[in-house]
């Protein structure tokens, strides 16, 4: 149970909200154009970084900094400035790179605010989409399209023979390792697109998603989005989800039991 105040929620989301649409008109006035694009991994495989990512990044770490100076932040591209505060801000700048290098518009922002570690409140901001999600609280999550808001929640009666699945491994797992798990293999039928399988989810469209290697920058927004939506969310070995990693998260607990179980041979 966290110590959030309503009053707290309601600053932060405040924030949050604002941030939303500022990433947006950022994103149309000073990044649709050309960009640079490196690979952090020089050759040894691909992790590709535009100077989009960074510019992002830079933008949100100063709207936190006029705000809340005090505030420890954590950002994929430029890591964690510490502080002694109890507040943590976790920043994806750009989640999906691979999609926003290549065009496709399903790339996101996403930021957590974490509150003694535990993230509290998220975002998840989809510019090219035009919309984003975020939970006000932890019990009421929401998405922000065309000028209005809608509440949104998971699918909580399908049964699990009829359960829609967005899965990807990203080279959490050997292919030889997937053969031990062909029942799951047999349900991914719904592409995975990041941070946006997660989202359609918490509106009802899906019912589970599974990724591997998950950073905390990957999953600690979508958290409590995931929750308030009332998702359940873990690592596929039914841990914390806030340890990153390989992460499960499912509509209910009974397909998220099974989830699990099917999951077993190849959870760590």
């Amino acid at each position: 149970m966290n110590q959030f105040s309503p009053k707290q929620y309601k600053l932060y989301a405040n924030f949050m909200n604002t941030l939303a649409k500022d990433l947006t008109k950022y994103y149309y006035s000073k990044l649709n154009k050309t960009f640079k694009i490196s690979n952090k991994l020089k050759g040894k495989g691909y992790d590709p970084v535009t100077t989009s990512d960074k510019a992002f990044e830079k933008f949100i770490r100063l709207k936190i900094k006029k705000k809340f100076p005090t505030h420890q932040v954590i950002g994929e591209e430029f890591g964690h400035k510490k502080s002694s505060s109890d507040f943590t801000w976790v920043i994806d700048p750009i989640d999906g790179t691979r999609s926003y290098v290549i065009g496709n518009p399903t790339w996101s922002n996403l930021i957590s605010l974490n509150f003694k570690g535990n993230p509290v409140l998220g975002l998840a901001n989809f510019p090219i989409l035009k919309k984003y999600y975020l939970n006000l609280n932890d019990k009421n999550s929401y998405v922000y399209e065309n000028g209005k808001r809608r509440k949104i929640s998971v699918s909580k009666k399908v049964p699990f023979n009829q359960i829609k699945v967005s899965g990807a491994f990203h080279g959490a797992i050997s292919v030889k390792q997937q053969m031990k798990i062909p029942k799951v293999l047999k349900l991914m039928q719904f592409p995975c697109a990041d941070a946006l399988s997660y989202s359609h989810l918490c509106e009802g469209k899906i019912d589970v998603v599974f990724q591997g290697s998950n950073k905390v920058w990957d999953i600690h927004p979508l958290i409590p989005i995931i929750k308030a939506a009332g998702g359940i969310v873990t690592t596929w070995n039914n841990k914390d989800a806030i340890k990153a990693g390989s992460i499960l998260v499912s509509a209910n607990k009974s397909i998220h039991n099974n989830m699990l179980k099917l999951l077993k041979p190849v959870s760590k």
